[in-house]
């Protein structure tokens, strides 16, 4: 049985303490990070954070954002990947738009 994003919705919905993603119609459970990879984390947030946003190149965002990833296969607007990585970069024109906590991410630049 292949899950989609809805169903990882639900379950977020369900089990908001839970950090999970949705990678190839499974959903993936993590446990919580260790202290120093969360240090690491907060670091490089910090870091990139200053040099981007004096820039103004994207957004910087840390392990709780969620991310609509490309289309796996065309015409299943369902069959996509959410993934939530520890520190993430997107640059400011492949943001296409925000669902609330999620952000879809374009696979090509916009413009």
């Amino acid at each position: 049985m292949s899950l989609t994003i809805t169903d990882l919705e639900q379950l977020q919905t369900e089990h908001p303490e839970w950090q999970m993603e949705l990678v190839e119609g499974k959903i993936i459970v993590s446990p919580p990070s260790d202290y120093e990879s969360e240090e690491i984390g907060a670091r490089l947030i910090t870091f990139l954070n200053n040099w981007v946003m004096s820039r103004k190149l994207g957004r910087i965002t840390g392990s709780s954002a969620g991310f609509i990833l490309p289309k796996i296969e065309d015409g299943d607007s369902e069959k996509r990947n959410l993934r939530a990585p520890d520190v993430s970069f997107v640059r400011a024109d492949r943001i296409e738009e925000k669902q609330g906590r999620l952000c879809r991410v374009s696979s090509r630049p916009n413009g």
